[in-house]
């Protein structure tokens, strides 16, 4: 950047405005050269009507959504961004990142913005009421039932973010607190809050989310936390240190505000017994630690800091290691040959020299040199460059700051085992990380490993020869995966697919007759009122209501139709073609029919065969055969409609039908929900 550019001053965008802090503020510095990139300051800003502003503003209004809607706002807001992506690439080497590793926090941080849109649509009902679990019976006489729901907060998801991950840390917590219907406000960390507030301007300027739905922080969160409530949620990354003292910051112990945290994380690779030198897992193993100390500079929580290998094979792996480092081009992040850029600052490359130093109490220096690095391109001493630094403890078992310092770079310690439960253990050492890896291709040896790590881990990946061109690594946090871990991680979870949503909205059970309940959850129970009348198939997604039910005539199973079935289909299972072999069975008193056989007998009995509004039949949820059907029986079917789900910007909806098959006894044989796909118009205009 030329000196005479003067670097631009960031604002926060609150209650509906782009504002600036009172005071001078504090320049920001491009981590590979060291000049002026910003100025940011949020002193004297007012957190409080910040607050407030979401909850009033940007609170009703999305619950005014449905799922769907809110879905659909993200996906409109993903694509929108990634058109957008080379803005994001530009400003992304300021904060040292190669193109390879923007490409995690910008497209990444995207794709976890449109994967939850998809998930969203797909695993949700388009309501503003998200049921979970069964309905719980109350009474024999079916009068009184329970249901647990969920319904958004009515308050904001106050988001602190690390530096490490600008785009990514926010969109990664944005996507599902919108979805839950919460409004939030981003905290970035300030060293690179500057490709933060970039994507932020464009995303206000899309004037795709409602007003009051997003807002921003650019400097230091001053009284911002004083003002939470109970309705609130805050999440925080960053270390261990600044997150407990979050943690029992007055206002959220006061009002029990829900506070998840991702801290510090000295996550685990082990190489197991059997994978020795000329193994595909020992030369993935290798590939994947040298990548997850470089990637970002080692600047990952999920980085590998801990490298546990069989004793043997301990000086193979780091002759490995060290000719694999070696090879890194380090360098000015914007050039094209670099692999590895500088650390975010040079407060931040003093602090990983620091904490090296801590480590080499115990361990010795076996690749690399913290004080002296080799450049393909920059300045050594104007960018924050740090080289990757491999160290060695040889009893690890009696060591302990390898188990307890993280320096937050590219630094990892190697340390070996004699046997695997040595291993197990040494992981647990850690106190609680985000991840670990085991490389083995043994059965055994991933049993073992994976059951004794899991209690001290948030995410566990097991890399071997078949998963090798599919394998999304070591590092990588996965929208559908969980992201967090117990202990020293922080004890919180993130992400997770749509069980992610649930951390911004309220668990509530309702008790009540269930004529009540299905109006509150939208969805019928057993007991809830039902009424008959034209057959439901001929209802398009507009008229189907709740509650409308078929009652069908009866059908006779007989032995003629068994045999028919099992020749036709091939399923000439014992207990439907041998009766004494069926009266052997504990379970039955003689020959029965196929429960496909019932599935199918009942289709037939409540199928409306003419053209209409019903598109197709697209599965089946929680079948159970409960009553054996025997040759003489008669079967009649009760359908009912369960839910009706309408999908945003489509001509056609989703119905869930219950369906209950009962013999000449009324005992049910069967039970299961029907789902069809039904136009919302017919005839079709």
């Amino acid at each position: 950047m030329d000196a005479s550019v003067k670097p631009r001053r960031l604002e926060s965008y609150l209650a509906g405005h782009w504002q600036r802090g009172a005071g001078d503020g504090t320049v920001l510095r491009d981590a590979a050269t060291g000049a002026p990139v910003a100025v940011i300051d949020a002193s004297g800003l007012d957190f409080a009507a910040a607050l407030d502003w979401g909850r009033r503003v940007g609170g009703p209004a999305l619950r005014a959504m449905t799922l769907h809607e809110r879905a659909l706002m993200l996906k409109a807001l993903g694509l929108k961004l990634m058109e957008m992506k080379e803005l994001f690439y530009a400003e992304s080497y300021a904060t040292g990142a190669t193109r390879a590793d923007g490409w995690i926090d910008i497209e990444g941080g995207i794709g976890t913005l449109l994967s939850y849109a998809s998930k969203a649509r797909r695993e949700l009902p388009n309501s503003r009421v998200l049921t979970e679990g069964a309905v719980e019976p109350l009474s024999k006489d079916q009068s009184f039932s329970a249901q647990h729901i969920l319904t958004p907060r009515h308050g904001v998801g106050v988001h602190i973010n690390a530096f490490n991950f600008p785009c990514w840390g926010m969109l990664e917590k944005l996507a599902p607190t919108l979805l839950g219907g919460m409004p939030a406000l981003i905290k970035p960390a300030s060293q690179t809050a500057y490709l933060t507030e970039l994507m932020v301007r464009k995303i206000v300027e899309t004037g795709i989310l409602p007003e009051g739905a997003l807002q921003l922080v650019s400097g230091a969160a001053g009284d911002l936390l004083d003002h939470v409530t109970g309705q609130d949620v805050v999440t925080f990354t960053g270390s261990a240190e600044t997150g407990r003292r979050l943690r029992t910051h007055p206002a959220i112990v006061t009002n029990s505000v829900p506070f998840t945290m991702e801290a510090d994380s000295l996550n685990a690779s082990v190489l197991g017994p059997d994978a020795g030198p000329g193994t595909p897992e020992f030369d993935l193993f290798a590939k994947e630690v040298a990548r997850e100390m470089t990637v970002k500079a080692g600047q990952k929580c999920t980085a590998i800091r801990r490298i546990f290998v069989p004793r043997p094979h301990a000086e193979p792996v780091i002759a490995t290691l060290r000719e694999r480092l070696a090879r890194t081009a380090i360098g000015n992040p914007a050039a094209e040959a670099t692999r590895m850029g500088p650390l975010a600052s040079h407060a931040q490359r003093e602090e990983v020299r620091a904490r090296t130093r801590d480590l080499r109490a115990e361990a010795e220096i076996v690749a690399g040199d913290p004080d002296r690095v080799v450049l393909a391109s920059g300045d050594a001493e104007a960018g924050a460059f740090l080289g990757p630094v491999l160290l060695y403890c040889d009893r690890p078992g009696a060591a302990g700051a390898v188990h307890d310092v993280e320096a937050f770079g590219p630094v990892a310690t190697l340390m070996p085992y004699d046997e695997l439960q040595e291993a197990v253990a040494l992981t647990q050492r850690g106190k609680g990380s985000l991840v670990a890896s085991l490389f083995t291709d043994d059965p055994g040896v991933a049993e073992e490993a994976v059951i004794g790590m899991a209690p001290f881990h948030g995410r566990i990946l097991i890399g071997n020869r078949a998963a090798a061109k599919s394998s999304t690594g070591h590092g990588s946090p996965l929208p559908m995966l969980v992201h967090g871990g117990p202990g020293r991680a922080g004890g919180g979870e993130e992400m997770g697919g749509v069980r992610g949503i649930a951390h911004f909205m309220q668990r509530t059970a309702v008790q009540a007759s269930p004529r009540l309940l299905a109006a509150v959850t939208g969805r019928w129970s057993e007991g809830a009122a039902a009424a008959e009348g034209t057959h439901p198939f001929r209802k398009s997604l507009a008229d189907v209501k709740i509650g409308d039910q078929l009652v069908t005539g009866t059908r006779e199973v007989t032995l003629a139709d068994i045999e028919h079935f099992a020749s036709f289909t091939g399923d000439t299972f014992y207990a439907h073609m041998d009766e004494a072999s069926a009266k052997a069975n504990p379970f039955f008193e003689g020959r029965v029919a196929h429960g496909y056989l019932i599935v199918s007998f009942a289709a037939g009995l409540f199928v409306d065969p003419a053209p209409g509004p019903v598109l197709a039949n697209y599965g089946i949820d929680n079948l159970r055969f409960l009553t054996p059907v025997y040759p003489g029986d008669t079967l009649r079917v009760r359908l009912t409609a369960k839910e009706i789900n309408p999908r945003a910007n489509a001509d056609y909806g989703e119905v869930r039908w219950d369906c209950r098959v009962t013999n000449q006894r009324d005992e049910a044989v069967a039970e299961y929900d029907v789902l069809t796909m039904v136009a919302k118009v017919w005839p079709p205009k």
